[in-house]
This record gives C-alpha cells, sequence and structure tokens, in this order.
C-alpha cells in the first residue's frame, strides 16, 4: 500500500475522532500522581494526594522527598504544600490542572486567590531544555476581596532529593552560580555512579535552589520545621545551621527561601525560584562515563543556572504554545479522555529517560524500567514509547534507538537477534536479562528483532528516507533473516509481556514477526534495492494469508495458534496501517475490536484470556485497529476512568486489573508514551510536530574498544571464607581483627535457583559477613575492579576502608570500580578483603574477587 493511500485511509478516522471531541473541564480530572519536577529517573518529585497539602511530596519510587510551601498573607501563615507543620491550616486548594508541560494548583483564604505553579520545558524540539534537571516554582497571587494585602510565601526543599537513603550524610553550602545568590546541598561520599538497580535514588551530584533575582529573596538552610515556623511566626527565617555533616534522618537540613510580594492588590504579582540538580555524569556507557547532553561542551551549575534564569521569559510562552496546541491535537485526535490519558503520558514518558551527550557530543536517550526490572535502554520499552519520540522527529528518535543500534552492531553481541537490554540502570555496560551475552535461553529474539525493525521503519518513514538504517543494514538483514525462519509460528518463548510467562504458537508475537518482514522489505524499497524489497514483501504478505488461517477461532484470533477457545489483543498489528505495508484486511480489525468490546471490563480490555490484568499503552493500540472513534472511546474510556478512580496514589500505571483499576505492578514506566501513537495515523499531523526539530544527529562516536579482565585475586569459587550469619563486633573489617571463631567455606554462598548462581556454601538466612586474607602482588597495572555477583545488597571493603556498596541484583559476575580510598590502601603485601550481603527478596548469593581490566 502507498503512503498516499494510507494517508487516505486514516482521514475518515480522524474526521469522525474531531467530530465527537470532548468539552470535559481539564480540572475536574483527578491525577492519581501529579508531577511537579519530574525531568529523568532520578530528579523525579511527584504530589499523590487530591490536595497538595494532604501529603508529603515523593519520589516516583515512593521515597520521602520533600516539597513545602507557605504563604503569609497579613501576619497570618497557610500551607500550600506539604502536609508537615500540620498545626499551621491549609489553604483551600480549588484546582489542580495538568497540561504537558506545567501542573497548575489554585487557592483561595485570607482575601486573595494564589496559582502555585511547577513547570517543567521540556520541549522535544529543543534538546538541550529537554535535558536539564531543573523546574520553575510560581506563585501568582492577587488580592480578591478588593483591598491590600501583605504577602509572603516561603518554599523548602528537603536534602532528602539529593540521597538514595536517609542514613546518608550531606553537606550544604551558600553558592552563587553564575553570580547568582543560591543554596546547594549533596552527599559526602558522593559515589559518582556507584550503584545499579531498580529502587534507587540519586546520592551523586548537587541539588540547588535559587530565586529568581530581583526578588528580595531570604535564603536559609535548618531543619525544615524549624524555618517554616519561624517563617510562620515571623516571616522571617532563622539563623543557618552549620553544624558538621549528619545524615538526614537526624535532622539533616531544607534548602528555603522566603520572598515577599509586598502590598498585593488585585493585580496579580508573581514570584518565582528555580530548582536544579546537577548531576555531572549521569550514565556509565561502556567504559565511558556520560554527562548530561546539557553539559556536553563543558556547562556546570553556574552555566545551567544562570542560562535557566535567563531562559525563562521566553520559555514560558514556549511552553504555553505547547500546551495548548499539542493539548488541542490530542482533544482532536482522540476527544478529552484520550487527551487526558496522554497529557499524563508526556511528561512521565520523558521523566522516565536520561538525556545523556556520547564522547562526540551527539544526543542518547537512555530509558529506565522503573519497578519492572530496573533495566536500561530495554528494547522492548523503546517499542511501546516509540510512537511519543518518533512523534517529535529525527532528533528524539535517532537518540532512542543509536545505543541499542550501537550495541547490536557491535562484536559485543553475538546472537543473530536483536538484544533485550544494555544492562542496569544507569550502567549501560551489557545486557544482562536472561541468557545475557552468555547464552540464547531466555531472550526474547522475536519481540526485540521485530521491534527494532518496526522502529527503525517508521522512523525512515517520518524521515522520509532509509539512510539512518542503512548504517546498520547487515545487523538488520541479519534480524529479518531471523524472523523469516523463526518469527511465523515462534518457538516456547517470551514477549514483552514477559509477566505471563514464556509461551509457543503466540499469534500476536507473529503478528510482529510479520509486520517486521514487512517493514524490512519497505526499507529495502527505499534503498533502491527493488529486488529485496518485492521478495520481504510477498514473503510478509504470504504469512499474513497463512497468519489469517492459524489464528482463526470463529469471529476473533487466538492467543497461540494451537489453543482454540483463546484470545488476545492483536496490538502488534496496529504498525501495518501506520506504515501503509497493506499485509492484513480491515476486516481483521473490525472482527477483533467488535470481539473486544463485548468482553470489557469495567476498567479495561484484559490482555489476553489469561488474566483479567491489562496493559494501558497497548489497549490504546488496539483501540485503534478499525479507525472508527465509537470503537476507539469504547476502549479508552475505561483507561481514563481507571485513571480517575484507581487508590493506587503513584505515577501513572500502565499494568493493572480491569475489574477494580488496582495496579498489578509497574509504575512511572516511559512506555506510556504509546499513548501518543493515535498521532501517528495523521500523517500531516506527525510532519508538523517532527519538522520542529528537522535536525538528524550523526557522527556519533563509536563504542569503545572492550576491556579484557584479568582476574588478580580469585572469586571465592576457588578460595575459603570465614564467614558468620551472626552480626559481628564492630571493626569486623579490619585486618586484625579476630575471626577464628567464624565458619569456613568456599564461594559462591547462597541458595540453589537464584539466577546464575553456583553455590559453594548454602546460605539462607538474612545477613551474611565474609572475610578473606589475599596477598596483592607488585607491579599490577590497569583499571582496578571488583568482580562481584551479589542478590541484593553488598557493602565492600579492603581493609577497612570501603570499596563498593552495592543495591539490588546481578545474575552473573559483573566488574565494579573500587572506590579511590580503596585503591590507594592496596599496596603489595598482605590484606582482608569484607564483605556484607543482605537478604531482601527473592533469591540470594555473594561471591567476590579482584581483577584488573586492559583493553584487548
Amino acid at each position: 500500500m502507498s503512503l498516499v493511500r494510507a494517508a487516505l485511509l486514516a482521514a475518515p478516522l480522524l474526521a469522525l475522532w474531531c467530530a465527537a471531541a470532548s468539552a470535559a473541564p481539564e480540572g475536574a480530572r483527578r491525577a492519581p500522581a501529579a508531577p511537579l519536577l519530574a525531568t529523568d529517573p532520578y530528579f523525579s518529585v511527584w504530589s499523590c494526594t487530591d490536595a497538595l497539602t494532604g501529603g508529603e511530596t515523593s519520589h516516583w519510587t515512593g521515597a520521602a522527598q520533600p516539597l513545602h510551601s507557605l504563604i503569609r498573607v497579613d501576619g497570618a501563615a497557610y500551607r500550600l504544600m506539604g502536609s508537615e507543620t500540620a498545626d499551621l491550616p491549609a489553604m483551600r486548594q480549588t484546582a489542580c490542572v495538568v497540561t504537558p508541560t506545567r501542573t497548575t494548583y489554585r487557592f483561595a483564604g485570607a482575601g486573595v486567590a494564589v496559582e502555585l505553579s511547577f513547570l517543567t520545558p521540556m520541549l522535544p524540539d529543543d534538546l538541550d531544555q529537554l535535558s536539564r534537571s531543573l523546574g520553575y516554582i510560581t506563585w501568582k497571587v492577587n488580592a480578591t476581596d478588593g483591598r491590600k494585602h501583605a504577602v509572603a510565601v516561603y518554599f523548602d526543599a528537603g536534602a532528602e532529593l539529593a540521597v538514595n537513603t536517609p542514613d546518608q550524610p550531606v553537606r550544604w553550602q551558600r553558592v552563587r552560580p553564575g553570580g547568582v545568590p543560591a543554596l546547594c546541598v549533596g552527599t559526602v561520599e558522593q559515589p559518582v555512579l556507584a550503584k545499579r538497580g531498580d529502587n534507587l535514588r540519586i546520592d551523586w551530584g548537587r541539588l540547588y535552589l535559587a530565586p529568581l533575582p530581583g526578588q528580595s529573596a531570604k535564603l536559609g538552610a535548618a531543619s525544615g520545621d524549624l524555618m517554616r515556623r519561624s517563617f510562620a511566626g515571623s516571616g522571617a527565617l532563622p539563623a543557618d545551621d552549620a553544624g558538621a555533616p549528619r545524615p538526614v534522618k537526624e535532622g539533616g537540613v531544607a534548602l528555603a527561601t522566603a520572598i515577599p510580594l509586598g502590598s498585593v492588590a488585585s493585580a496579580p504579582v508573581s514570584r518565582t525560584v528555580l530548582v536544579a540538580y546537577d548531576d555531572g555524569l549521569c550514565i556509565r556507557y561502556f567504559e565511558n562515563d556520560l554527562k548530561p547532553y546539557w553539559a556536553r561542551n563543558g556547562a556546570g551549575a553556574a552555566q545551567l543556572i544562570k542560562s535557566a534564569i535567563a531562559d525563562l521569559p521566553a520559555l514560558e510562552k514556549r511552553c504555553a504554545d505547547l500546551d495548548r496546541e499539542l493539548t488541542a491535537d490530542f482533544k482532536r485526535v482522540g476527544g478529552a479522555d484520550f487527551a487526558w490519558i496522554a497529557t499524563l503520558a508526556y511528561r512521565q514518558a520523558f521523566a522516565g529517560n536520561k538525556l545523556a551527550a556520547d564522547p562526540a557530543g551527539q544526543p542518547l536517550f537512555f530509558p529506565k524500567e522503573n519497578f519492572s526490572n530496573g533495566c536500561i535502554a530495554t528494547v522492548d520499552i523503546l517499542y511501546p514509547m516509540g510512537p511519543q519520540f518518533l512523534l517529535f522527529g529525527p532528533a528524539t528518535a535517532r537518540a532512542m534507538l543509536q545505543p541499542v543500534m550501537d550495541y547490536s552492531a557491535s562484536n559485543r553481541w553475538k546472537w543473530p537477534f536483536a538484544p533485550h537490554d544494555l544492562g542496569t540502570y544507569p550502567h549501560a555496560t551489557a545486557q544482562v536479562y536472561g541468557g545475557g551475552e552468555r547464552t540464547e535461553e531466555n531472550q526474547m529474539p522475536v519481540e526485540e528483532s521485530g521491534n527494532l525493525l518496526i522502529l527503525m521503519a517508521a522512523l525512515a518513514k517520518m524521515e522520509g528516507n532509509a539512510d539512518y538504517a542503512t548504517h546498520f543494514w547487515p545487523t538488520l538483514t541479519r534480524w529479518a533473516e531471523y524472523l523469516r525462519d523463526k518469527g511465523l509460528d515462534p518457538e516456547n518463548q517470551l514477549c514483552t509481556d514477559d509477566f505471563a510467562g514464556h509461551l509457543a504458537h503466540n499469534a500476536n508475537l507473529s503478528a510482529k514477526a510479520i509486520v517486521a518482514l514487512g517493514a524490512y522489505g519497505m526499507l529495502a524499497g527505499m534503498r533502491g534495492d527493488a529486488a529485496t524489497a518485492a521478495r520481504y514483501t510477498d514473503l510478509a504478505k504470504g504469512f499474513a494469508s497463512r497468519w489469517r488461517e492459524m489464528a482463526e477461532d470463529g469471529g476473533h484470533t487466538r492467543l497461540a495458534f494451537d489453543k482454540p477457545g483463546t484470545w488476545s489483543q492483536k496490538y502488534n498489528i496496529v504498525w501495518d496501517r501506520i506504515l501503509g505495508l497493506g499485509l492484513f484486511p480491515a476486516e481483521l480489525g473490525r472482527s477483533e475490536v467488535a470481539y473486544y468490546r463485548s468482553i470489557l471490563n469495567r476498567y479495561g480490555l484484559p490482555l489476553d484470556n489469561r488474566q483479567p490484568y491489562t496493559k494501558l499503552d497497548w489497549t490504546i493500540w488496539s483501540a485503534t485497529l478499525t479507525g472508527n472513534r465509537e470503537d476507539f472511546d469504547a476502549l479508552v474510556k475505561p483507561l481514563a476512568d481507571m485513571l480517575q478512580e484507581t487508590t493506587d496514589r503513584v505515577p501513572m500505571t500502565d499494568w493493572y486489573w480491569t475489574q477494580n483499576a488496582k495496579k498489578v505492578g509497574f509504575q512511572a514506566r516511559p512506555v506510556v508514551g504509546g499513548a501518543l501513537l493515535p498521532l501517528l495515523y495523521d500523517e500531516a499531523l506527525w510532519k508538523k510536530w517532527a519538522s520542529r526539530n528537522p535536525s538528524r544527529p550523526t557522527g556519533y562516536a563509536p563504542l569503545p574498544e572492550r576491556l579484557e579482565l584479568t582476574v588478580v585475586i580469585p572469586t571465592g569459587r576457588e578460595a575459603t571464607w570465614r564467614y558468620t550469619t551472626q552480626q559481628p563486633a564492630a571493626g569486623w573489617q579490619q585486618p586484625r581483627f579476630a575471626d577464628e571463631a567464624w565458619q569456613t567455606g568456599k564461594g559462591g554462598f547462597g541458595t540453589q535457583g537464584t539466577p546464575g548462581a553456583v553455590i559453594g556454601t548454602e546460605w539462607s538466612t538474612g545477613d551474611i559477613w565474609l572475610r578473606r586474607e589475599f596477598e596483592w602482588p607488585a607491579g599490577v597495572s590497569g583499571a582496578l575492579g571488583l568482580l562481584v555477583h551479589h542478590d541484593e545488597d553488598a557493602e565492600i571493603s579492603i581493609d577497612g576502608v570501603k570499596a563498593a556498596a552495592l543495591t539490588g541484583y546481578v545474575s552473573d559476575y559483573v566488574t565494579v570500580p573500587v572506590s579511590k580510598a580503596a585503591q590507594a590502601a592496596l599496596t603489595p603485601g598482605r590484606h582482608v578483603l569484607a564483605v556484607h550481603c543482605r537478604q531482601t527478596t527473592g533469591g540470594q548469593f555473594i561471591d567476590v574477587g579482584i581483577g584488573v581490566s586492559k583493553k584487548k
């Protein structure tokens, strides 16, 4: 099917959707959680209550990250944000409005109206703005009773925003980045990129609070409760807390500002503060540690804050224009229910990614699997979130695809199918899922190969050429050949819905493979290879015909070819129409959706017949299969109802129970960018947004040569440890500690069945402490690293000096950098390696060695 014909077929869909648009008031909708400061997986603060004063704000993981605001009106203080200092009354909240770039709360009381807004300049046509970890908080106050009122506002941000756990000590400073008076706070230890895992927060870099110049703002750093009470009582801040650094849980400081608005009448008066995070280094990309994209040319906190303040007037208009235009397009394409879902998805999808610069300064997006397994650059995350990144042009789409395409084309990846991931966030160093780089077992070969072929074809359609695909043509060809041989009737394997388990003869997975083969044929045609294009197009059409026969089950299609009486959503077929491939007949979509509508639950369409749970992103895709607005509304309205009525107050989940609106798992994931897929059916609309940033990043730095690890001190599999499962006395990590009463055993230590573990000594308690003496030879050179297999949290020291602190788990031995202090302690001679590992859930295992890495 030609692209022109595909556009003509899509036109009636759009016209019908436009005609049925609803006019529900935006402020009437309740988000399950509202984004306040949310730009990436680490800088991500949300309000999870209806009233902004109804609870404390938190990180998307649920960890406390408190923000507070007060207002004084004629000497009386009221809470605007936060539940602490609860004896102060809360001003009545009248509205909460969420738009793509801003969350705004409105209040009324004491003769004034207050608008408190949180602006995040997520402008997809400006990657510098999109990559900045910052937000603007603005108070706008006006009198409503015809009188004048003396007004001042207060804000504080807790040091919790700069730690992973509240037991970490922090240090604060008064600073003047770019000549702007500001406060900053960060951990004392600054373990840059030391941890990887899912349920983590950042604990390196600095959090900054900077009121805009010219506002007569006062700054203070002390106990948050002390400062709030001082402001409430007198409008002033107390003297700074100049004490020694201490853990946050022991009353660590908050950064605060008090800003007078003067005498406020009916004309609104505004004040703004900037909250920013400078992480310095943000992603470990194989042997390179990357900076955020905005810092690619050496910019630091001073330039970040100075530029952010100078940019604000223009950003206010640009963000307002984007909010207005994008929301109007959402409503025109899918009505008010869809517009609400897409609006909530927009910031969450971008905030589930980190935009970094490669060593050549080119942009790279690194998505994180929030609360699904913590992986980074997962291909079956790229696939569902892809519509949002494709919609906004080549720059965002290429930056999304480049890391995994580079890895796939390198000699690091040896399999004939696409990888699943690049590691565990924020370390993009090698696949960790399933068989990783070790074995083909427990991979997603058809799933991930199909995902990338489809995304590459969608990028080519958007750009109007296959130039980007040409750079990776041998790799894409290898995947197409794999799908040619394996895709029509997949073997027993996982797909992106891996929580449902392995499934053979998966009909929806087969449909993906067929569309991907058609996509490869399309790419070949765009490259001028008519013979290959014809061969793969014919192959895909032949497979599609056979698929219909194999999947048919009396008016709908099966979950698996060999399972009559089953069904599943066939969301993968959407790309057939979007790409204009013409593989599946329109009647297939109509019969599928007719069946889906007959089995809807209160809060949506189940994913398949096995369980009543569903995926929000896939349901929106399935809702577009007929191009009929009535069908679309029928499937989408229950999703909007779920968001409105769920009792799970977390950033939008994409996996929930359709009978009660409760989440099964997952939250704050970037996959919700898939909600924007309906916009891709309108080629003119897609072209409009994509043309806003026509840049095509090229000249990416090649992946560095793989380092080869030489083991100097073998893991416990080749040595004996002393160990105990009882809390030892203080100083147990030190060389002279008496450990003769401890037991002895071979590594590794753990339980049978732990992924990747080879057990030398059984360990099944909650904690284990290990000690082992070793001789460090002279003349060792190279990058020092610990060879560790840990499940879960582990602390490792050399001669009592902390070498590494690890959280989460891995399923194989990985190389972990040694702290500078421990490296300094590792001189030729006798030393002690000491390890504490804590079991939290699931399997458990620990083993450690030491090695050095050099280029091959």
